[in-house]
């Protein structure tokens, strides 16, 4: 066993431990986290008091269930700095959202929770394949989003090169991406197809370059899009989790010899998953939306913190961890049309079932009257632009077909020439374009 190997399964024996050591672990370490919140948050005291509930009260895991939820308005109310559990003095960093819906959320971590990212964003590297000495082009966007310091403080952690390129500029990406030649690269799912347009538009083959790992994560992305990237560029695409309230990127991370769903660091986080419309918490299997418990945040502590995303848990595989199932979409992210439930998501999974088709698309809704229209943007990949109107109406009649079948919605459909629907170039795609008044 190499030294780096011996090291890394010192370090994470935890992630093969029993269930009852990981469930021990769990109870003292919420024990702490309660008591640290309710003590030093006067948010999480009102919330406890209010509720009738106390951190002494917790003698088992499922007395969880008894505290209050939090949800992101929560930690607006508080803004900037009323979450923090610690004096302002003792928070090293401070990350926000970027505010587009309201305050943005603001949270602080102390040098320990800093070293704790680091070694769970390490983790994750290794449990993709990156090894101590790989190149890690990073292409997360630095600066407020947790995205692009989380993954680079990670790579350095685990002993690799970072090439710490944030996002745009996406012809510098493909530059580098072919002078330094990474072994990893870490971004948003969305703009690493824009790279691989890049790529193609360059002359170069996605699949010939020295890339073998990429860690997709910040927005959902479908089982069918990993096929298509995989595909074409002859990499492990694999699914990293997290978001800037409970840590950062490296909650959950995609083992690679499994890519069966991101492992929840359950050492660090405990999931549980709810009726986003009760409340009520759902056995494992169950479809719901996503709840996390901090265990040894010191900076600003989580106390089940609703994430609004969509998903189930899983049991272990490949670690002694639960995981969870692929990002179906987010309960505040749901579109009604005419009465349907639809999330982005459902729309890119039909359209990648269509090989003319790129990964590129948009949802644009408006309203006639008082019905809702909704218009799919699409484009085809460049191999295609040869293609003439009559035969992208008919792949359009294929699409339409397939949304109404599949989604139960009607859609009117528009297949562009290659490069024609809107591009992010820093981050996270924007799917939808609601022009519906409000």
């Amino acid at each position: 066993m190499s030294e780096a190997k011996s090291s890394h399964a010192g370090r994470d024996a935890i992630e093969h431990a029993s269930v009852d050591e990981l469930r021990s672990l769990q109870l003292e370490r919420m024990k702490w986290s309660l008591s640290h919140a309710y003590d030093n948050v006067p948010h999480y005291r009102n919330a406890f008091d209010k509720a009738g509930v106390h951190p002494s009260d917790l003698k088992q895991l499922s007395d969880l269930s008894r505290f209050p939820l939090t949800a992101k308005q929560d930690l607006r109310d508080n803004y900037p700095f009323r979450m923090f559990a610690v004096p302002r003095e003792q928070i090293v960093r401070i990350h926000a959202s970027s505010g587009t819906t309201g305050k943005p959320t603001v949270v602080g971590y102390t040098a320990r929770d800093i070293d704790n990212w680091a070694d769970l964003v390490a983790r994750s590297i290794w449990a993709s394949g990156g090894r101590p000495g790989d190149i890690v082009h990073v292409a997360y966007g630095y600066g407020l989003f947790t995205g692009g310091l989380g993954a680079h403080y990670g790579a350095e952690k685990l002993g690799c090169s970072v090439v710490p390129m944030s996002g745009g500029q996406t012809e510098k990406q493909v530059q580098l991406i072919r002078d330094f030649e990474p072994s990893v690269i870490m971004v948003t799912p969305s703009y690493f197809c824009n790279i691989i347009e890049e790529m193609e538009r360059q002359g170069m083959d996605p699949s010939a370059s020295s890339l073998r790992i990429g860690i997709f994560g910040a927005e959902p992305w479908t089982g069918q899009m990993r096929q298509d990237i995989e595909k074409r560029t002859g990499i492990d695409a694999l699914d990293i989790y997290g978001l800037s309230e409970v840590m950062g990127p490296g909650v959950a991370m995609e083992c690679v010899e499994s890519k069966d769903g991101p492992v929840v660091w359950e050492d660090h986080f405990y999931p549980e998953i709810i009726d986003p419309v009760t409340g009520e918490v759902l056995p494992d299997g169950q479809e719901g939306e996503l709840v996390f418990t901090s265990l040894t945040k010191e900076g600003m502590p989580v106390i089940r913190y609703r994430t609004r995303d969509l998903t189930r848990l899983l049991p272990p595989t490949s670690r002694s961890m639960r995981r969870i199932d692929k990002i179906t979409g987010r309960s505040d992210d749901m579109l009604i049309v005419r009465g349907v439930n639809l999330f982005p998501t459902q729309v890119e999974e039909v359209v990648l079932k269509i090989p003319e088709l790129a990964a590129q698309y948009q949802l644009v809704l408006t309203r006639s009257g008082h019905l809702d229209e909704l218009e799919i943007l699409t484009e085809v990949r460049p191999e295609y632009d040869h293609l003439g109107v009559a035969q992208r109406d008919a792949i359009a009649s294929k699409l339409q077909h397939a949304v109404k079948t599949y989604i139960g919605v009607s859609a009117r459909i528009t297949v562009q020439t290659a490069g024609q629907v809107e591009r992010t170039l820093t981050g996270k795609a924007r799917r939808v374009l609601d022009k519906r008044a409000r």
